[in-house]
């Protein structure tokens, strides 16, 4: 009998679901209707789930409960919601179309969809100060907060509108700018899942977590993350809005420094391929981690 361990992606996306609608039906009463509305919207919109995923299979691959992850993986989620929210502005990326509907100040207006980013944001932090005891709770909020803040996604985005030329500044032209880029804007979230994880499985003290789990892990994030976007960026090439849920070749049209047009495809895919095999390197020997395993292999290899 095998000893690997069960991995089914569209049940961890049903768990994931309900615990983000439960933690969204506890929001007190007197919030308004309308930012409730929004906040909904965007969270509770299809999605891959995949930094929720991570959370959860990090847990288990250091031993604890899948319950145990959930709070995590649901802050991880409301901070990925907000970002795009955020990236989906007129002033950020402009975008219309997000999982295939339109996006939240689309739907809700500018100044609404900038208070649902907010509450949202700050309701991640809350999740996690309610759902675990404190010393977890404090190392989990530090993570998270270093991973979306002003030297992780905020920052990677700073670099990002600068390389378009929207905001002023010396533009990154280099393939190791672009790297820096993607590693702050969207790597630094996937690895803050998967640490996120390794705190909840030692949930009385995380401090104390393995060495070696949080190295393979941290090395398996690097390259997880990277891959990803160099997928996406693939895919803005030749994908179809259809199948990705928002406009395909936005990144051309704008000048967006992106692998494809740095590099070539060719060249784009050779670095997803490689990135792929260090991700797995990684974990090797790990069986209790093969799911992650099986996640990068669905990420590299995904079509939207």
């Amino acid at each position: 009998m095998s000893t690997t361990p069960q991995y089914d992606l569209p049940r961890l996306r049903q768990r994931v679901d309900a615990a983000l609608a439960e933690r969204m039906d506890q929001l007190p009463p007197d919030v308004p209707a309308s930012l409730r509305e929004a906040m909904s919207y965007s969270l509770l919109a299809p999605g891959k789930r995949l930094r929720p995923a991570l959370a959860v299979l990090a847990c288990s691959a250091c031993g604890g409960d899948e319950s145990r992850a959930m709070p995590a993986a649901c802050a991880i989620e409301m901070v990925h919601a907000y970002s795009l929210i955020h990236d989906d502005l007129p002033a950020m990326d402009d975008d219309d179309l997000r999982r295939g509907l339109p996006t939240c100040h689309k739907r809700f207006g500018e100044a609404l969809a900038i208070l649902a980013e907010n509450a949202l944001l700050t309701l991640a932090f809350q999740t996690l100060a309610e759902g675990y005891p404190a010393r977890t709770a404090a190392v989990s909020i530090g993570e998270l907060a270093r991973a979306a803040g002003a030297a992780g996604m905020v920052g990677g985005q700073v670099s990002d509108l600068t390389a378009e030329g929207k905001i002023p500044g010396s533009r990154p032209t280099t393939a190791e700018d672009l790297e820096k880029i993607h590693r702050n804007k969207t790597g630094a979230l996937f690895s803050a899942a998967l640490r996120l994880g390794l705190y909840a499985a030692e949930y009385e003290d995380p401090r104390g977590v393995e060495p070696t789990h949080l190295d393979r892990l941290d090395r398996y994030g690097r390259a997880f993350g990277l891959a990803f976007q160099i997928v996406d960026d693939l895919l803005d090439v030749r994908g179809a809005a259809d199948q990705m849920g928002k406009r395909a070749g936005k990144d051309a049209a704008r000048g967006k420094l992106t692998y494809p047009g740095l590099l070539g495809m060719e060249c784009s895919q050779a670095m997803v391929d490689k990135l792929h095999q260090e991700a797995m390197v990684s974990l090797m020997g790990w069986t209790a981690a093969e799911p992650l395993v099986a996640l990068a292999r669905l990420v590299t290899a995904r079509e939207g």
